[in-house]
């Protein structure tokens, strides 16, 4: 394989809006020791690529500025195809990717499905059963159901024998839900969700509650947790501050973690793709669990993918091709 000195990519060309998302020629990087070149297939749209195109999340020192988290493609000079969480540079032809990271893509996966694993597999992972510590037979409340991370929660805790409750925002959302094993969806815009896990759990709660809400969510989920219940943090679509009555932290001895992704070591990304790679990979070879793919676009229309990713229309993933 020919690698060419220049590539395109998609550059922000400010901070704003998705058109300024815009195809840009780039020098090819080049892989510095422990690292691979892969020539990009496909690759998945996430929320942060949204936050740093608007200016508010910013890449990790080193990183490159070009974003995507996720993608995959075949490596140069290899041949082998692989899937692989990225600081960023995936929406463009060529990305580096670090060797301890990447996982192959088995024959029951697609490009497009490869490309929209990492960020959320390893995300839902590492939240949901290291930290949030899921355990077969406990009630999970999951807040956005329907997007890649909820639709990805849903089926890893349905295989490990948890009960799912998710929050959405249409009874179309909540259908695809329930499709893909939730037990009781609950529409935030109609229903108070705290009231409805008490109902759904006969008064106990749930045991844990992923949120990428925050705001006034926080209290909420406090009142929704059941005794030694976990409460794990993965992003703030409102406002990260707000004023909370902690007593309940107290009272039923919960536990307020979280965790972001992005900025972690390599290490600790190294280890999170082993226990996907152990634990995920073979409910994938086995059929049980598939990514969600809601649409893709071509690369140059990243800007489009913004916009419907804004619009929170999307049940699933969203996944650019080269």
């Amino acid at each position: 394989m020919t690698i060419p000195a220049r590539m395109t990519a998609i550059a922000i060309r400010e901070p704003g809006k998705p058109e300024v998302l815009v195809p840009q020629e780039r020098d090819t990087p080049q892989p510095k020791a422990g690292e691979m070149l892969v020539k990009v297939a496909a690759a998945g749209v996430n929320r942060p690529d949204v936050m740093q195109r608007e200016g508010k999340y910013p890449p990790p020192p080193g990183a490159p500025d070009i974003p995507g988290l996720e993608l995959a493609g075949e490596v140069v000079k290899l041949g082998d195809k692989v899937t692989a969480l990225v600081a960023g540079g995936g929406y463009a032809e060529y990305a580096v990717v670090h060797e301890t990271i990447a996982l192959p893509v088995i024959a029951q996966l697609s490009m497009v499905e490869a490309a929209a694993i990492p960020e959320t597999f390893f995300t839902v992972w590492h939240n949901v059963f290291e930290r949030g510590a899921l355990k077969a037979g406990e009630t999970m409340l999951l807040h956005g159901g329907s997007s890649g991370i909820g639709t990805t929660a849903i089926m890893l805790a349905k295989q490990h024998g948890a009960r799912v409750i998710v929050t959405v925002g249409s009874e179309e959302k909540a259908d695809a839900c329930r499709k893909l094993g939730a037990d009781v969806a609950i529409n935030y815009r109609t229903q108070d969700f705290v009231a409805e896990t008490k109902k759904a759990t006969g008064g106990k709660g749930a045991e844990v509650i992923i949120d990428m809400v925050a705001g006034d969510y926080i209290q909420k989920n406090y009142d929704a947790a059941a005794m030694d219940g976990r409460i794990v943090q993965i992003a703030f679509q409102r406002p990260p501050k707000a004023t909370i009555d902690f007593r309940p932290i107290l009272m039923k001895r919960l536990w307020h973690t979280g965790s972001g992704l992005r900025p972690r070591p390599v290490p600790d990304k190294a280890a999170i793709a082993r226990a996907v790679e152990a634990n995920v990979w073979p409910l994938i070879a086995a059929g049980k669990v598939k990514p969600v793919i809601y649409k893709t676009y071509p690369l140059p229309e990243a800007a489009a993918a913004h916009a419907l990713m804004e619009t929170s229309q999307h049940i699933g993933k969203i996944v650019l091709t080269a």
